[in-house]
């Protein structure tokens, strides 16, 4: 009994150590905070309603406190998509010159303007790119691959434009 008490103390020090240094260097995981002060309080979105890049935007905005108007005017400020775009091209081919590999491109231009429409964010362009694998005999599966990889793109795409408006500073 008496040598089992050493090493309990020794690993639970240790485990206390790591996680205080852990805690004091302020490691966080990856989106476990996901909270952004805007500098905003309501924004009029231009997505059309059946936009899932939209859908998710609005729905990453109203978890932050920021109210969704169906008005430019009732807004502070407004979130102009000038674009939109998905694409698919061909990134390799196999010896017998059937595709091997497919480059797929999410891009989305945009602009933010205040309510008197002062931009607050000149035109903007993100593009996303993913390099998905393709194989004929599976194609069903590459077809569920690629919308999830389009659904990744465009969640990413939500975290970007996040962080982007709340680095905003309201024009004086």
């Amino acid at each position: 009994m008496r040598a089992f008490y050493p090493k309990v103390v020794v690993r639970t020090v240790a485990t206390l150590v790591i996680a205080a240094s852990l805690a004091a260097c302020g490691f966080q995981l990856r989106g476990s905070n996901g909270s952004y002060t805007m500098p905003f309080h309501s924004l009029y979105l231009t997505f059309p309603d059946t936009s899932p890049l939209g859908t998710e935007l609005k729905r990453n905005l109203r978890a932050g406190d920021v109210t969704i108007v169906d008005k430019p005017a009732e807004a502070e400020a407004q979130f102009v998509v000038l674009g939109e775009s998905r694409g698919k091209s061909i990134l390799s081919l196999n010896s017998l010159g059937r595709v091997r590999e497919y480059l797929l491109t999410y891009t989305l231009t945009f602009t933010v303007r205040d309510s008197k429409g002062v931009e607050l964010l000149p035109a903007t362009e993100i593009t996303l790119r993913r390099n998905m694998a393709f194989d004929e005999t599976q194609v069903l599966a590459k077809e569920s691959e690629e919308a999830l990889l389009y659904r990744d793109m465009s969640a990413d795409l939500v975290q970007q434009i996040m962080r982007r408006l709340a680095a905003l500073r309201p024009a004086k």
